[in-house]
């Protein structure tokens, strides 16, 4: 995290969290999504403005973090902006030039950082993921020949796994929401009424 956004922690403690406003595509795109977009549909199917400005990306990427409840979030200053994920927290490149020892492909995030391998899982859609000492994300379509050739290798070994069933197997969110308030949470359903 960056220094001058633990300062603004510090200085403003209790701003209020964002939701819904920011987005992680599964090429690892962000976007922007202010309340005419919310309102148009929800995301991936309407995504919003794609953040092209360089730095503004690398601010994102370098304050891009957890909670304790796996929600993803950016740490924009004093306040949590969080991420709504199209696939998963990360989005893996592959690079076939340093390869590991096995000759598996190297792996590193969409925000820069490099991962090591764990486990391989392949949905009913033919999407690859990967765990990684990092978590889970799934393979950038760009990169899926690369992937290829680590399985067919059997350097990876997928293991199939229902698309649904990874965030709770992993530990994240796709899409946070704020802990309902004490007056929300005693209301009965809306099918009990």
């Amino acid at each position: 995290m960056d220094e001058i956004v633990k300062q603004a922690l510090k200085k403003w403690p209790n701003v209020p969290h964002c939701y819904g406003w920011l987005a992680l595509d599964a090429r690892g795109d962000w976007y922007m999504r202010d309340d005419r977009v919310q309102a148009a549909g929800a995301f991936p199917q309407v995504k919003g403005s794609r953040i092209q400005h360089e730095k503004l990306r690398e601010f994102i990427e370098r304050n891009y973090l957890p909670d304790a409840a796996g929600c993803w979030f950016f740490q924009n200053g004093p306040q949590r902006v969080y991420v709504e994920l199209e696939a998963a927290p990360w989005v893996w490149r592959l690079s076939a030039a340093s390869a590991d020892i096995a000759g598996a492909p190297t792996l590193t995030s969409h925000t820069g950082l490099a991962a090591q391998f764990e486990s391989a899982w392949l949905d009913e859609a033919g999407r690859l993921f990967l765990a990684t000492d990092l978590g889970l994300g799934i393979v950038h379509t760009l990169d899926m020949g690369l992937a290829a050739d680590a399985v067919e290798a059997a350097l990876w070994m997928p293991v199939e796994a229902r698309y649904a069933a990874l965030p709770e197997r992993f530990g994240y969110r796709l899409k946070p929401a704020p802990a309902p308030t004490p007056a929300e949470a005693a209301r009965p359903p809306p099918e009990a009424l």
